[in-house]
C-alpha cells in the first residue's frame, strides 16, 4: 500500500506536457479542479473525462502508474460515497430499509462526488508527474510574486511547499523500510483489534519521526553550507519564459472552460437517475 502512493513523484519523460512552463501546469491544474466542483450534470463530467483522457495521452505517463495512486484513497472514496448516498435527502425514494433511505438525489451526489475525488487526485498527480520539484518551486514563486508587495515571503513559502512535496516519496520509502524491518523482527501489524493495531504502529512512527527530523537537519546544514539566505537577491539559472506551446496550452484550457460553462445549461439532461 505504501508503494502505491504516487503523489509527489516525478515521472521522467519527454512529452509535450513535460516541456510546458510550470506556471501553465499549475494554473491549468487549479482551473481544472475548480471546474470539477461547479458541474452537476452528465454533460459536464463527460467533457471533463474527455479532457482528462487527452491530457493523460499527452503526458505519456502509463495509465497503470496513474491508477496505482488511487489505491490509497479507496477507503476515503468509499466513505465519502456512502455518506452522500445515505445522508442526502430528496423526493424520489429508491430504497428503504429501516432507517436507511436512498434517494435519487443521493445516488447522483454520491456518483458526482466519487468522480470529483478521482479526477482531483489524477489531475493533481499529473502535475507532479510532469514537473520537477525545482520547476515547481520556480513556478509557484513566480505566480505568488505579487504577494511580496504585502510582505509575504514568497520564495520561502514556495521553497517549503516544494520541499514538503519532494519529501513525500522519500518518507514513504522510509516507512516501507521500517515496516519491513519490524516485520522481520516478528512484529504483528495486521491482526488483533483496532487499538492493538494502532499500538503496533508505535515502533514504526517513532523511528519515522526520528528519520524525518534527521533528514530535515541534514537539509538545513546542506543549505547553510551553500550560503543559502532566502530569496533576496537570488538569480535563476533557467529563467521562466512563456513560449508558443505555453500559449497554445492556455488556449486549450480556455476552450475547455468555455465548454464546461456551456455544459451548465444542460442540467435538465438525466441519464437513468443521474
Amino acid at each position: 500500500m505504501i508503494r502505491d502512493i504516487t503523489l509527489g513523484q516525478y515521472y521522467m519523460a519527454n512529452s509535450m506536457l513535460h516541456q510546458l512552463d510550470p506556471r501553465v501546469k499549475i494554473v491549468c491544474t487549479f482551473l481544472f479542479l475548480i471546474s470539477l466542483f461547479v458541474q452537476r450534470n452528465v454533460v459536464g463530467y463527460a467533457a471533463a473525462t474527455l479532457f482528462l483522457v487527452f491530457i493523460i495521452s499527452m503526458s505519456t505517463v502509463p495509465l497503470s502508474f496513474i491508477l496505482r495512486g488511487l489505491k490509497p484513497i479507496i477507503i476515503l472514496l468509499m466513505f465519502t460515497v456512502v455518506l452522500n448516498l445515505f445522508l442526502t435527502p430528496g423526493e424520489a425514494l429508491l430504497f428503504q430499509w429501516r432507517f436507511l433511505r436512498i434517494f435519487e438525489e443521493g445516488v447522483r451526489n454520491a456518483t458526482y462526488m466519487g468522480i470529483r475525488l478521482i479526477y482531483l487526485l489524477i489531475g493533481s498527480s499529473l502535475m507532479t508527474f510532469t514537473t520537477t520539484p525545482n520547476s515547481l518551486t520556480d513556478g509557484l514563486e513566480s505566480l505568488l510574486k505579487p504577494l511580496e508587495k504585502v510582505k509575504v515571503p514568497v520564495h520561502e513559502v514556495a521553497m517549503m511547499m516544494s520541499i514538503a512535496l519532494r519529501f513525500i516519496p522519500i518518507l514513504l520509502e522510509e516507512t516501507d523500510k521500517i515496516m519491513k524491518a519490524q516485520l522481520a523482527r516478528g512484529a504483528d501489524l495486521d491482526s488483533g483489534s483496532v487499538f492493538r493495531r494502532v499500538k503496533a504502529m508505535v515502533p514504526i512512527l517513532v523511528p519515522l519521526f526520528v528519520s524525518a527530523f534527521r533528514r530535515a537537519n541534514d537539509l538545513a546544514l546542506a543549505m547553510e553550507s551553500r550560503c543559502y539566505h532566502g530569496g533576496e537577491g537570488r538569480t535563476k539559472m533557467k529563467p521562466l519564459k512563456y513560449r508558443r506551446k505555453d500559449v497554445i496550452a492556455y488556449g486549450i484550457m480556455i476552450v475547455y472552460l468555455g465548454i464546461m460553462i456551456g455544459a451548465r445549461n444542460f442540467d435538465h439532461i438525466r441519464l437513468w437517475v443521474f
